[in-house]
């Protein structure tokens, strides 16, 4: 119980006046006092989740599940010195640190929503990547998915999340959202906007997030929020699904904001019924079938979701735009032929998916879906760079990625070197891996760890150089099994 939660008497009286008979609202005011229950979401890319069951096991860590994810657990880890976000599972990407709430716009979407390897999708506000990450997976790894954000800062955030989960058929752009209407219209078959807000329903997690809260601040961000809205449904294509979802609890950034696009477009948007969700979804569905989660009803964070499909044409405003000369060309045959060549030879990894594109001495790995959106907006970051080209003539050769070797190298049969503990916790803390006991040519190595491999290195006597990203360089308080 933390008595020292901040909720001011102002929040409180408009809470009350908005909040549904059939509920308790001293339930309500208890629960702001409780501590969030933490929440994984396993990352089924990398790991299955009957597989991630017999680690957590090993931990001792006991998985609840969560009834709108299928792959989302509350975890408890009475047991635990390590933090979670240190442990070697989230480390390596196997699973993702989510509170439970943040899980339910992505179940909604593809509640409604089927994927296959040419759907295009669009995550307007993306950062750090929790609900990207949970798409991603969803959609297999398969189709073309666009994360974007305003901040650039938060982008290069999302990017790293992408690296540690194994993600490779995402595209990430850094724009304000209410670019992409005009710039992209009809273009997506699903959106999800996970709009910027106020955040009252974080007071589990932050008991000063109330500090600041004030009825104008609501109101000017409920003004943001109706031009993205407006802006994805500009961008969705007809017959598509878009989620909107927001961690915050007043109507002026939910429902009528849902409302404000049905005025606006008025026989173009049908609300979809999210009261059969799951087990249970009816506890917190609307009139509207909007799901309003108030922090006591499933003892989680307080959020709001909802499900809209557009049925109709938009016509979307004109706009002007100027793009940069597109940086990357395709490889010759040969030197295509030449690098997967490489990786065969190297590591025994053949049958790479995905278009192949190069710029100057790097090569990357594009979606096949992104083709027709290339010469319609400018990228940060497209697709996975694989690797990179160096010297000439005789000289030359190909050194891998380690995005690339995380990704690929479940799928290796040669230089393949398993660490112990100690030695992973050395890579994941940035430093070069000493004492070997096995014999390599020199050269690149992946490095497996629990039969996951977690990256590569370079071969130098007796030691192998460490290649891991700074981003994810961790440097204390790291698991020890």
């Amino acid at each position: 119980m933390d008595n020292n939660t901040l909720l001011p008497a102002a929040f409180i009286n408009k809470m009350s006046g908005i909040f549904p008979e059939k509920l308790s609202f001293q339930d309500f005011l208890d629960a702001c006092q409780r501590p969030l229950r933490p929440a994984i979401r396993v990352n089924t890319l990398k790991i299955s989740i009957a597989d991630f069951k017999c680690l957590a096991a090993e931990h001792q860590w006991e998985l609840t599940p969560i009834p709108w994810c299928t792959e989302g657990f509350w975890i408890k880890t009475s047991t635990q010195i390590t933090p979670l976000g240190n442990s070697f599972e989230h480390l390596a990407g196997l699973c993702y640190l989510q509170e439970a709430s943040s899980m339910l716009p992505v179940s909604a979407l593809f509640h409604f929503f089927k994927s296959n390897e040419q759907s295009v999708l669009l995550d307007l506000s993306a950062a750090p990547g929790s609900k990207t990450t949970q798409i991603a997976a969803k959609m297999n790894n398969q189709g073309l998915l666009i994360a974007n954000d305003f901040s650039a800062s938060r982008v290069k955030i999302l990017h790293a999340n992408m690296q540690r989960c194994g993600i490779k058929n995402v595209a990430l752009t850094h724009f304000n959202g209410n670019v992409f209407g005009a710039w992209l219209p009809n273009s997506f078959d699903a959106i999800l906007l996970d709009a910027p807000c106020s955040c009252e329903g974080t007071i589990r997690k932050d008991k000063n997030a109330m500090k600041n809260w004030n009825q104008n601040a609501i109101e000017n961000i409920a003004l943001t929020q109706k031009e993205l809205i407006k802006s994805a449904f500009y961008a969705l294509k007809e017959q598509g699904v878009l989620i909107y979802s927001t961690c915050t609890l007043s109507h002026e950034e939910n429902q009528e904001v849902c409302h404000f696009l049905k005025e606006h477009f008025t026989d173009s948007v049908e609300f979809l019924n999210l009261a059969s969700l799951f087990p249970g979804a009816s506890k917190s569905c609307t009139e509207d079938g909007f799901l309003h989660v108030w922090p006591h009803i499933y003892d989680s964070e307080g959020f709001f979701v909802a499900a809209l499909r557009k049925i109709g044409p938009t016509t979307p405003p004109e706009v002007k735009k100027r793009l940069g000369k597109f940086p990357f060309i395709r490889p010759t045959r040969q030197k295509e032929a030449e690098l997967y060549a490489y990786f065969e030879q190297k590591f025994g990894i053949a049958n790479i998916s995905g278009m192949l594109y190069q710029r100057d001495q790097d090569f990357w790995l594009f979606p096949d879906p992104i083709k027709a959106l290339i010469p319609k907006i400018r990228f940060s970051r497209l697709g996975i760079k694989i690797a990179e080209e160096f010297g000439k003539g005789r000289r030359s050769g190909f050194k891998s990625t380690h995005e690339f070797l995380t990704l690929f190298g479940a799928h290796a049969t040669k230089n393949v070197l398993s660490l112990n503990a100690q030695q992973a916790q050395a890579f994941y803390q940035g430093r070069d891996i000493r004492d070997l006991n096995h014999k390599f040519e020199t050269g690149e190595v992946l490095l497996s760890y629990r039969n996951i491999i977690i990256g590569f290195g370079k071969v130098l006597n007796n030691r192998i150089k460490n290649n891991l990203p700074r981003e994810l360089i961790r440097d204390s308080n790291l698991f020890d099994k």
